[in-house]
């Protein structure tokens, strides 16, 4: 008895679950279906989430405007979006505003280099040595614990009122999120992978170098982060002591003239500086980052 064996019908084959996936190639040529349905929809719910986050701070500013315009805003108090931007105008014409930047950008790149330096360096220290760590991190966190804007009469008494206790100001308060961060990454890192390091013939420098600083990297960052947010929050503070330059000093001096809307617009270029800055290790944290599956 012979048996015949037909070919499955095209109808059955198409009919087959995974028939035409670009994966099932063992019955025709590979087909691209593009993005699934769910990943459409992900990308429309981001994109609108997008729109929504641009628009929000904009009806805000709508709102405001229209509060100032039809008196329910007093001027004196809060002023209306538009006579900020005409104070800003006019800071930025007369040169004050560049000025005032750069002071400020002095202090905040000075004191936030001294922190890193020292917020990096005690937490690598810490992170590396048992020894270490039971040594300098009780004295780190007693530090921690002070407040901050509460040494600002002992940095008057001990280092004037000239440049030296603003930039410190600012380095104190950089120092701690590295020094945490820092040490937390370097404590996480897989020891297996340091014990595979050792095996291979890695010397101690070598494994930090190429090892443990790249795996602790992205938290770093994040203190970084963390630091900047707080340097330029120190900054508002540290440039009230006595400056004659800086935003501080121009937000002081428009207090004194009673222009709200110049103080209005100091503090929102502190807050765009502070945005900006953030963007940028944002972007170096992405850049070091890459390597990384991201969802």
């Amino acid at each position: 008895m012979t048996t015949h064996i037909t070919p499955e019908p095209a109808q059955a084959l198409r009919q087959r679950p995974n028939a035409g996936n670009a994966t099932s190639n063992a019955y025709g040529p590979q087909k691209d279906l593009g993005p699934s349905a769910a990943e459409r929809r992900r990308v429309r719910r981001n994109r609108t989430l997008t729109a929504v986050r641009i628009a929000a701070p904009l009806a805000v500013l709508g709102l405001w405007q229209l509060g100032s315009a039809l008196g329910v805003l007093p001027q004196d108090k809060l002023p209306a979006p538009s006579v900020i931007i005409d104070a800003g105008w006019e800071k930025f014409q007369d040169g004050d505003l560049t000025a005032a930047i750069a002071a400020s950008g002095q202090r905040v790149l000075i004191g936030l280099a001294i922190g890193i330096l020292v917020g990096v360096g005690l937490g690598l220290i810490v992170g590396l040595s048992r020894i270490a760590d039971a040594v300098i991190d009780p004295n780190m966190q007693a530090v921690r614990a002070l407040p901050l804007f509460g040494l600002i009469p002992l940095f008057i008494l001990w280092f004037g009122i000239d440049e030296t206790p603003k930039v410190l100001l600012v380095a104190l308060g950089a120092v701690f999120p590295l020094y945490l961060n820092t040490s937390s990454a370097i404590r996480q890192v897989d020891q297996k992978l340091v014990e595979n390091a050792r095996v291979l013939g890695f010397s101690r420098w070598q494994r930090i170098r190429d090892l443990v600083i790249p795996s602790a990297a992205p938290q770093i960052l994040v203190g970084l982060r963390q630091s900047l947010a707080i340097a330029w929050l120190s900054l508002i503070v540290a440039e009230q002591i006595a400056a004659t330059s800086g935003l501080g000093y121009l937000i002081n001096n428009a207090r004194d003239f009673l222009r709200t809307d110049v103080v209005f617009f100091g503090l929102i270029v502190y807050a765009a500086l502070g945005l900006i800055t953030d963007v940028i290790v944002r972007a170096l944290e992405r850049y070091t980052t890459r390597y990384q599956v991201r969802r």
